[in-house]
Protein backbone atom coordinates (compact mmCIF):
# COMPACT_ATOMS: atom_id res chain seq x y z
CA UNK A 1 0.00 0.00 0.00
CA UNK A 2 2.48 2.61 0.94
CA UNK A 3 4.57 1.19 -2.19
CA UNK A 4 1.90 2.06 -3.95
CA UNK A 5 1.22 5.53 -2.68
CA UNK A 6 5.04 6.10 -3.09
CA UNK A 7 4.59 5.71 -6.95
CA UNK A 8 1.66 7.88 -7.25
CA UNK A 9 3.36 11.00 -5.47
CA UNK A 10 6.29 10.57 -7.80
CA UNK A 11 4.20 10.62 -10.66
CA UNK A 12 2.37 13.65 -9.48
CA UNK A 13 6.02 15.36 -8.99
CA UNK A 14 7.31 14.40 -12.36
CA UNK A 15 4.28 14.19 -14.68
CA UNK A 16 4.24 18.29 -14.93
CA UNK A 17 8.18 17.79 -16.12
CA UNK A 18 7.24 15.33 -18.38
CA UNK A 19 4.19 17.89 -20.45
CA UNK A 20 6.68 20.65 -20.51
CA UNK A 21 9.33 17.96 -22.44
CA UNK A 22 6.67 17.06 -24.42
CA UNK A 23 5.03 20.86 -25.09
CA UNK A 24 8.96 21.80 -25.88
CA UNK A 25 9.80 18.27 -28.03
CA UNK A 26 6.61 19.72 -29.97
CA UNK A 27 7.82 23.30 -30.60
CA UNK A 28 10.72 22.25 -31.90
CA UNK A 29 8.72 19.88 -34.32
CA UNK A 30 6.78 23.02 -35.39
CA UNK A 31 9.91 25.38 -35.96
CA UNK A 32 11.57 23.03 -37.69
CA UNK A 33 8.75 22.45 -40.06
CA UNK A 34 9.18 26.37 -40.63
CA UNK A 35 12.45 26.46 -40.70
CA UNK A 36 14.20 27.55 -44.65
CA UNK A 37 15.08 23.87 -45.07
CA UNK A 38 11.26 23.37 -45.96
CA UNK A 39 10.82 25.82 -48.23
CA UNK A 40 7.75 24.98 -50.78
CA UNK A 41 7.85 25.02 -54.55
CA UNK A 42 5.31 28.07 -55.90
CA UNK A 43 4.16 29.53 -58.96
CA UNK A 44 5.73 33.13 -59.70
CA UNK A 45 3.41 35.73 -58.21
CA UNK A 46 1.45 38.29 -60.81
CA UNK A 47 3.35 41.84 -59.93
CA UNK A 48 0.99 44.55 -59.71
CA UNK A 49 1.55 48.22 -59.20
CA UNK A 50 -0.17 51.23 -59.80
CA UNK A 51 1.58 51.79 -63.06
CA UNK A 52 -1.15 48.93 -64.24
CA UNK A 53 -3.46 51.86 -65.28
CA UNK A 54 -1.06 52.23 -68.44
CA UNK A 55 -2.50 49.45 -70.28
CA UNK A 56 -6.19 49.71 -68.45
CA UNK A 57 -8.76 48.41 -70.48
CA UNK A 58 -6.04 47.71 -73.92
CA UNK A 59 -5.74 44.23 -74.72
CA UNK A 60 -4.87 44.75 -78.73
CA UNK A 61 -2.06 46.72 -80.99
CA UNK A 62 -5.40 48.52 -82.15
CA UNK A 63 -6.86 49.29 -79.10
CA UNK A 64 -3.45 50.36 -77.71
CA UNK A 65 -3.35 52.51 -80.85
CA UNK A 66 -6.35 54.41 -79.92
CA UNK A 67 -5.21 55.40 -76.41
CA UNK A 68 -1.89 56.50 -77.51
CA UNK A 69 -3.79 58.96 -79.53
CA UNK A 70 -5.59 60.07 -76.43
CA UNK A 71 -2.23 60.02 -74.18
CA UNK A 72 -0.36 62.20 -77.39
CA UNK A 73 -2.89 64.57 -76.92
CA UNK A 74 -2.46 64.87 -72.90
CA UNK A 75 0.80 65.17 -73.46
CA UNK A 76 0.58 68.03 -75.55
CA UNK A 77 -1.60 69.66 -73.46
CA UNK A 78 0.81 69.13 -70.37
CA UNK A 79 3.72 71.48 -72.50
CA UNK A 80 1.11 74.03 -73.96
CA UNK A 81 2.08 72.76 -77.74
CA UNK A 82 -0.50 74.92 -78.61
CA UNK A 83 1.60 77.91 -77.52
CA UNK A 84 4.54 77.62 -79.48
CA UNK A 85 5.70 79.66 -82.26
CA UNK A 86 6.29 79.26 -85.92
CA UNK A 87 8.85 77.81 -87.05
CA UNK A 88 11.72 79.76 -88.55
CA UNK A 89 14.17 79.84 -91.90
CA UNK A 90 17.35 77.60 -90.21
CA UNK A 91 19.52 80.57 -91.16
CA UNK A 92 22.78 78.14 -90.48
CA UNK A 93 25.88 79.45 -89.30
CA UNK A 94 28.95 78.35 -89.06
CA UNK A 95 31.17 79.61 -86.45
CA UNK A 96 34.56 77.25 -86.00
CA UNK A 97 35.43 74.17 -87.54
CA UNK A 98 38.16 71.92 -85.92
CA UNK A 99 39.73 68.77 -87.02
CA UNK A 100 39.66 65.88 -83.95
CA UNK A 101 42.74 63.75 -83.60
CA UNK A 102 42.40 62.68 -87.39
CA UNK A 103 38.90 60.95 -86.90
CA UNK A 104 36.70 63.84 -87.04
CA UNK A 105 35.66 67.03 -87.79
CA UNK A 106 33.75 69.44 -85.09
CA UNK A 107 31.75 72.39 -85.93
CA UNK A 108 30.51 75.00 -83.91
CA UNK A 109 27.33 76.62 -85.86
CA UNK A 110 23.83 78.51 -84.98
CA UNK A 111 20.95 78.66 -86.32
CA UNK A 112 17.77 80.37 -85.84
CA UNK A 113 14.60 78.91 -83.22
CA UNK A 114 12.50 81.74 -83.20
CA UNK A 115 12.25 85.05 -85.01
CA UNK A 116 15.83 86.90 -83.36
CA UNK A 117 16.83 84.18 -81.35
CA UNK A 118 19.44 81.60 -82.26
CA UNK A 119 20.71 78.11 -81.00
CA UNK A 120 24.63 77.07 -80.88
CA UNK A 121 25.52 73.85 -81.36
CA UNK A 122 28.26 71.41 -81.92
CA UNK A 123 28.45 69.20 -85.17
CA UNK A 124 30.52 66.01 -85.01
CA UNK A 125 31.04 64.75 -88.73
CA UNK A 126 33.27 61.58 -89.05
CA UNK A 127 35.94 61.95 -91.64
CA UNK A 128 35.91 58.36 -93.15
CA UNK A 129 32.49 57.81 -93.71
CA UNK A 130 30.90 56.69 -96.53
CA UNK A 131 27.39 57.16 -97.82
CA UNK A 132 25.27 58.17 -95.36
CA UNK A 133 25.76 57.59 -91.45
CA UNK A 134 23.61 57.31 -88.49
CA UNK A 135 23.01 60.50 -86.70
CA UNK A 136 22.14 61.35 -82.74
CA UNK A 137 21.20 64.57 -81.26
CA UNK A 138 23.26 64.86 -77.68
CA UNK A 139 21.53 66.10 -74.65
CA UNK A 140 23.67 68.07 -71.76
CA UNK A 141 22.97 67.57 -67.90
CA UNK A 142 22.89 71.09 -66.24
CA UNK A 143 25.30 72.36 -66.71
CA UNK A 144 25.89 76.42 -67.20
CA UNK A 145 28.60 75.94 -69.67
CA UNK A 146 25.94 73.87 -71.90
CA UNK A 147 27.00 71.70 -74.54
CA UNK A 148 30.66 72.13 -73.97
CA UNK A 149 31.09 69.23 -71.72
CA UNK A 150 28.90 66.76 -74.42
CA UNK A 151 32.09 67.98 -76.98
CA UNK A 152 34.67 66.89 -74.26
CA UNK A 153 36.15 71.00 -74.08
CA UNK A 154 35.55 70.83 -70.32
CA UNK A 155 33.40 69.15 -67.02
CA UNK A 156 33.48 65.42 -67.02
CA UNK A 157 34.88 63.12 -69.94
CA UNK A 158 32.02 60.41 -69.16
CA UNK A 159 29.87 62.66 -70.59
CA UNK A 160 31.62 64.00 -73.47
CA UNK A 161 28.75 62.04 -75.61
CA UNK A 162 29.42 64.09 -79.13
CA UNK A 163 33.24 63.19 -79.25
CA UNK A 164 32.64 59.46 -77.82
CA UNK A 165 30.02 58.72 -80.80
CA UNK A 166 32.07 60.93 -83.49
CA UNK A 167 34.32 58.22 -83.13
CA UNK A 168 32.24 55.49 -83.56
CA UNK A 169 30.99 56.64 -86.96
CA UNK A 170 27.97 59.00 -86.18
CA UNK A 171 26.95 62.33 -87.04
CA UNK A 172 26.36 64.28 -83.61
CA UNK A 173 24.60 67.32 -82.92
CA UNK A 174 25.16 68.66 -79.20
CA UNK A 175 22.57 71.63 -79.19
CA UNK A 176 23.02 73.72 -76.11
CA UNK A 177 19.97 73.85 -73.62
CA UNK A 178 17.76 77.29 -73.92
CA UNK A 179 19.08 78.68 -70.65
CA UNK A 180 22.70 77.81 -71.12
CA UNK A 181 25.71 78.16 -73.02
CA UNK A 182 24.89 81.61 -75.48
CA UNK A 183 22.08 82.23 -74.00
CA UNK A 184 22.61 82.38 -70.15
CA UNK A 185 19.89 85.04 -68.87
CA UNK A 186 20.70 87.86 -67.33
CA UNK A 187 18.81 86.18 -64.02
CA UNK A 188 21.65 83.14 -64.52
CA UNK A 189 22.45 79.79 -65.93
CA UNK A 190 18.82 77.58 -66.04
CA UNK A 191 16.65 80.63 -64.74
CA UNK A 192 13.73 80.72 -67.00
CA UNK A 193 12.06 83.81 -65.83
CA UNK A 194 12.59 85.28 -68.77
CA UNK A 195 11.29 82.82 -71.06
CA UNK A 196 8.02 82.74 -68.81
CA UNK A 197 7.91 86.40 -69.42
CA UNK A 198 8.01 86.08 -73.18
CA UNK A 199 6.05 82.56 -73.42
CA UNK A 200 3.51 83.21 -70.36
CA UNK A 201 1.56 80.44 -71.73
CA UNK A 202 3.95 78.22 -72.93
CA UNK A 203 6.61 75.53 -71.08
CA UNK A 204 9.93 74.84 -70.42
CA UNK A 205 9.87 71.49 -71.42
CA UNK A 206 7.50 72.88 -74.91
CA UNK A 207 10.35 75.08 -75.80
CA UNK A 208 13.40 72.43 -75.21
CA UNK A 209 11.15 69.95 -77.40
CA UNK A 210 10.54 72.46 -80.16
CA UNK A 211 14.36 73.08 -80.01
CA UNK A 212 15.57 69.80 -79.70
CA UNK A 213 13.07 68.60 -82.96
CA UNK A 214 14.59 71.79 -84.95
CA UNK A 215 18.07 70.09 -84.03
CA UNK A 216 16.90 67.11 -86.17
CA UNK A 217 15.59 69.68 -88.56
CA UNK A 218 19.85 70.70 -89.10
CA UNK A 219 20.86 66.68 -89.14
CA UNK A 220 18.24 66.44 -91.96
CA UNK A 221 19.39 69.20 -93.67
CA UNK A 222 22.22 67.18 -94.51
CA UNK A 223 22.86 65.10 -97.57
CA UNK A 224 25.37 62.18 -95.79
CA UNK A 225 23.01 62.04 -92.78
CA UNK A 226 20.87 58.59 -92.82
CA UNK A 227 17.26 59.77 -92.31
CA UNK A 228 15.93 56.84 -90.92
CA UNK A 229 18.46 56.45 -88.56
CA UNK A 230 18.47 59.40 -86.04
CA UNK A 231 18.26 58.87 -82.24
CA UNK A 232 18.28 61.02 -79.09
CA UNK A 233 20.02 60.51 -75.87
CA UNK A 234 20.86 62.76 -72.99
CA UNK A 235 21.98 62.92 -69.74
CA UNK A 236 20.20 64.06 -66.81
CA UNK A 237 18.45 66.92 -67.54
CA UNK A 238 19.20 65.83 -71.00
CA UNK A 239 18.51 62.14 -70.09
CA UNK A 240 14.45 63.09 -69.72
CA UNK A 241 14.94 65.82 -72.12
CA UNK A 242 15.60 63.00 -74.55
CA UNK A 243 12.11 60.86 -74.27
CA UNK A 244 10.55 64.30 -73.51
CA UNK A 245 11.62 64.89 -77.31
CA UNK A 246 11.36 61.28 -78.86
CA UNK A 247 7.71 61.40 -77.55
CA UNK A 248 7.26 64.40 -79.28
CA UNK A 249 9.01 64.02 -82.57
CA UNK A 250 8.20 60.92 -84.22
CA UNK A 251 11.40 60.69 -86.64
CA UNK A 252 13.58 59.47 -84.18
CA UNK A 253 14.25 55.95 -84.66
CA UNK A 254 16.37 55.19 -81.18
CA UNK A 255 15.88 57.29 -77.55
CA UNK A 256 17.97 56.60 -74.11
CA UNK A 257 17.92 58.26 -71.04
CA UNK A 258 20.64 58.73 -68.42
CA UNK A 259 19.53 59.29 -65.13
CA UNK A 260 16.91 61.30 -65.82
CA UNK A 261 14.28 62.75 -63.55
CA UNK A 262 11.32 60.99 -61.38
CA UNK A 263 8.10 61.18 -62.30
CA UNK A 264 4.80 62.69 -60.77
CA UNK A 265 3.51 59.82 -58.08
CA UNK A 266 5.37 58.42 -55.48
CA UNK A 267 7.45 61.29 -55.48
CA UNK A 268 7.58 63.64 -52.30
CA UNK A 269 9.48 66.66 -54.27
CA UNK A 270 7.06 66.39 -57.29
CA UNK A 271 6.67 70.33 -56.88
CA UNK A 272 10.35 70.47 -58.66
CA UNK A 273 8.48 69.97 -61.72
CA UNK A 274 6.86 73.16 -60.96
CA UNK A 275 8.94 75.21 -58.63
CA UNK A 276 8.06 79.22 -58.34
CA UNK A 277 12.21 79.94 -59.23
CA UNK A 278 15.19 78.77 -61.12
CA UNK A 279 14.77 76.22 -63.52
CA UNK A 280 10.18 76.10 -64.09
CA UNK A 281 9.37 73.00 -66.14
CA UNK A 282 5.97 72.94 -66.45
CA UNK A 283 4.07 76.26 -64.25
CA UNK A 284 0.66 75.87 -65.55
CA UNK A 285 0.60 72.73 -63.10
CA UNK A 286 1.94 74.22 -60.12
CA UNK A 287 -1.66 75.03 -58.30
CA UNK A 288 -2.56 71.18 -59.09
CA UNK A 289 0.36 70.57 -57.48
CA UNK A 290 0.05 72.75 -54.19
CA UNK A 291 -3.66 70.73 -53.90
CA UNK A 292 -1.90 68.08 -53.76
CA UNK A 293 -3.46 66.66 -57.45
CA UNK A 294 -1.52 65.35 -60.24
CA UNK A 295 -1.71 65.94 -64.03
CA UNK A 296 -3.33 63.52 -66.01
CA UNK A 297 -0.24 61.99 -67.57
CA UNK A 298 2.57 60.72 -65.74
CA UNK A 299 6.17 59.78 -67.25
CA UNK A 300 5.12 55.83 -67.78
CA UNK A 301 2.63 57.30 -70.07
CA UNK A 302 5.23 59.29 -71.73
CA UNK A 303 7.99 56.78 -72.29
CA UNK A 304 5.74 54.77 -73.85
CA UNK A 305 4.42 57.00 -76.82
CA UNK A 306 8.02 56.14 -77.98
CA UNK A 307 6.89 52.47 -78.10
CA UNK A 308 7.97 50.77 -80.77
CA UNK A 309 10.94 52.56 -81.08
CA UNK A 310 13.48 51.50 -79.72
CA UNK A 311 14.03 53.02 -75.62
CA UNK A 312 16.59 52.61 -73.27
CA UNK A 313 17.02 53.45 -69.35
CA UNK A 314 19.59 53.86 -67.65
CA UNK A 315 19.17 54.91 -64.03
CA UNK A 316 20.86 54.40 -60.42
CA UNK A 317 19.06 53.26 -56.99
CA UNK A 318 21.13 56.02 -54.87
CA UNK A 319 19.73 58.51 -57.38
CA UNK A 320 17.77 60.48 -55.19
CA UNK A 321 14.70 58.88 -52.94
CA UNK A 322 15.41 55.11 -52.93
CA UNK A 323 11.84 54.17 -52.44
CA UNK A 324 11.04 56.28 -55.34
CA UNK A 325 13.79 55.29 -57.82
CA UNK A 326 12.70 51.49 -56.96
CA UNK A 327 9.02 52.43 -57.79
CA UNK A 328 11.27 53.42 -61.72
CA UNK A 329 11.69 49.47 -62.09
CA UNK A 330 7.92 48.83 -61.58
CA UNK A 331 7.22 51.57 -63.83
CA UNK A 332 9.84 50.46 -66.70
CA UNK A 333 8.82 46.46 -65.92
CA UNK A 334 5.15 48.21 -67.06
CA UNK A 335 6.42 50.16 -69.91
CA UNK A 336 8.06 46.79 -71.36
CA UNK A 337 4.47 45.40 -71.37
CA UNK A 338 3.74 47.89 -73.99
CA UNK A 339 6.71 46.94 -76.33
CA UNK A 340 5.20 43.25 -76.17
CA UNK A 341 1.94 44.22 -76.94
CA UNK A 342 3.45 45.87 -80.10
CA UNK A 343 5.61 43.05 -80.60
CA UNK A 344 8.57 44.39 -80.49
CA UNK A 345 10.40 43.15 -77.08
CA UNK A 346 13.57 43.65 -78.61
CA UNK A 347 13.33 47.23 -78.64
CA UNK A 348 13.04 47.92 -74.78
CA UNK A 349 15.86 47.72 -72.25
CA UNK A 350 16.89 48.71 -69.11
CA UNK A 351 19.62 48.96 -66.98
CA UNK A 352 19.63 49.71 -63.15
CA UNK A 353 22.68 50.60 -61.16
CA UNK A 354 24.07 51.53 -57.54
CA UNK A 355 26.47 54.16 -59.17
CA UNK A 356 24.58 57.65 -58.64
CA UNK A 357 23.67 60.29 -60.91
CA UNK A 358 26.95 59.36 -63.20
CA UNK A 359 27.26 57.84 -66.90
CA UNK A 360 30.11 55.23 -65.19
CA UNK A 361 31.79 53.35 -68.17
CA UNK A 362 29.36 50.42 -67.98
CA UNK A 363 26.52 52.79 -68.60
CA UNK A 364 28.40 54.17 -71.61
CA UNK A 365 29.22 50.99 -73.16
CA UNK A 366 25.55 49.84 -72.76
CA UNK A 367 24.26 53.16 -74.32
CA UNK A 368 26.34 53.13 -77.37
CA UNK A 369 25.77 49.75 -78.10
CA UNK A 370 22.05 49.46 -77.89
CA UNK A 371 22.43 52.96 -80.51
CA UNK A 372 24.65 50.79 -83.00
CA UNK A 373 22.61 48.10 -82.33
CA UNK A 374 19.34 50.33 -83.48
CA UNK A 375 20.75 52.40 -85.88
CA UNK A 376 23.76 50.90 -87.56
CA UNK A 377 23.40 47.93 -89.90
CA UNK A 378 23.87 44.62 -88.31
CA UNK A 379 26.77 44.05 -90.11
CA UNK A 380 28.25 46.62 -88.19
CA UNK A 381 28.20 45.05 -84.92
CA UNK A 382 28.08 41.34 -85.79
CA UNK A 383 29.90 38.79 -83.96
CA UNK A 384 31.96 36.64 -86.42
CA UNK A 385 33.19 32.67 -85.92
CA UNK A 386 37.45 32.91 -85.90
CA UNK A 387 39.20 32.42 -89.16
CA UNK A 388 41.73 29.72 -88.56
Amino acid sequence: MNYSINIARNLSRILPAILAALIFMSSIGSLLAQSPGSRLRSDPPVITSSWDDLLEGVKTPEEWSIHRSMLKQRYLDLIRDQYKPAKVPLDLQLHEETEIDGRYRRLYISYQVEAGERAHAYLGIPLNVKGKAPAVVALHGTTADGTKQTAGLNGNPDKAFLDHLCQRGYIVIAPEHFVSGERVPREGAYDTTAFHAKHPEWTAVGKFNFEHSIAVDVLLAREDVDADNIGVMGHSLGGHGAYYTAAYDDRLKACVCNCGASFFRHNQHVEDWSRDKWYVYLKPIRPLLLKGELPNIDMHEIIALIAPRAYLDVSALNDGVPLTQRQRALMLLKIADVYDLNGKPENFCFFIHGRGHSAPHESRELIYGFLDAHLKPIESYQTKLVDE
